[in-house]
């Protein structure tokens, strides 16, 4: 393999902010991604990573190129070139990580609610400090867990809870847009993966792939276990801006009620206060 896939690999870690791939913030010498958190990010040992980048690994698959581009959330030009060093084909019509500027401002707009951004299928890009709280923070999320569908169907640990025919529909739903996603990006490597083993580790994913149910988003009324504040029940609401293929998913209370009120406490401790 070219030294120069290793070389813009190398170069691109070093450029990428913590913040921006949303990697846990520490006391840091340098200011871009260490290895180990670009290696977790993407699914790879730290190992082959340094191999990578020091130009002595094999030509990496279609899969490692997609994750690490989408780890480091590289423009889609950026990501052709990677792929170009690579050797391999500059990917056609890849699902984009990019979040336009249009919707940061509606994130900063939108602070007072939990508020999270993710691509067509379903990988964590954005979130804002009060997701944090309510949540837990996705900074300690690695690899596959960023992935709200992976997280679903992999019976992951969470706070939030559904009731029976809430989540069947939910989960039909999140199936539908993969499939979606499967169709309109037919050469994006981590969509066929995520699908491929989705199959081999869920019955339950297999059978709603299988039934393919054209599905959409409903609000939805989800409980919430904040272990400071206590319950809250939230609802929860899937938005698509016009002219994206991003996915921002919204939490908010009724107005004047005992969930409107602890939110409205979580808000004011933020994160900090949990943090010991």
């Amino acid at each position: 393999m070219s030294s120069e896939f290793g070389l813009l690999l190398r170069g691109w870690r070093d450029r990428t902010s913590p913040a921006f791939v949303g990697a846990i913030e520490t006391n840091r010498r340098s200011p871009g991604l260490r290895r180990e958190e670009l290696a977790a990010l993407a699914g790879l040992s730290v190992d082959y990573l340094v191999q990578l980048e020091q130009g002595r690994a094999a030509r990496p698959s279609p899969q490692v190129v997609a994750a690490l581009c989408r780890a480091l959330r590289l423009a889609e030009d950026d990501a052709a070139l990677l792929h170009q060093a690579a050797g391999l084909a500059i990917p056609k019509g890849a699902v984009s990580t990019e979040i336009p500027s249009g919707i940061e401002r509606l994130l900063q707009r939108l602070d007072d609610w939990p508020v999270a951004v993710y691509s067509v299928d379903w990988w964590l890009l954005r979130w804002n400090r009060l997701w944090a709280a309510l949540l837990g923070d996705p900074g300690a999320l690695l690899g596959r867990s960023r992935n709200l569908i992976w997280h679903e169907f992999t019976d992951t640990p969470s706070r939030v809870a559904l009731a029976p025919p809430e989540r069947d529909a939910f989960r039909d739903a999140l199936v539908a847009d993969l499939r979606v996603a499967s169709i309109e990006y037919p050469h994006d490597p981590g969509v066929r993966q995520l699908v491929n083993e989705l199959r081999t580790r869920s019955t339950d994913f297999v059978s709603r792939w299988i039934a393919g149910r054209p599905v959409r988003h409903q609000t939805a009324r989800k409980r919430i276990e904040q272990p400071h504040v206590g319950h809250l029940t939230l609802d929860s609401d899937v938005l698509q801006t016009p002219g994206s293929a991003l996915r921002i998913i919204v939490y908010s209370a009724e107005p004047g009620s005992q969930d409107a009120s602890r939110l409205d406490l979580l808000r004011v401790l933020g994160t900090e206060a949990f943090a010991h």
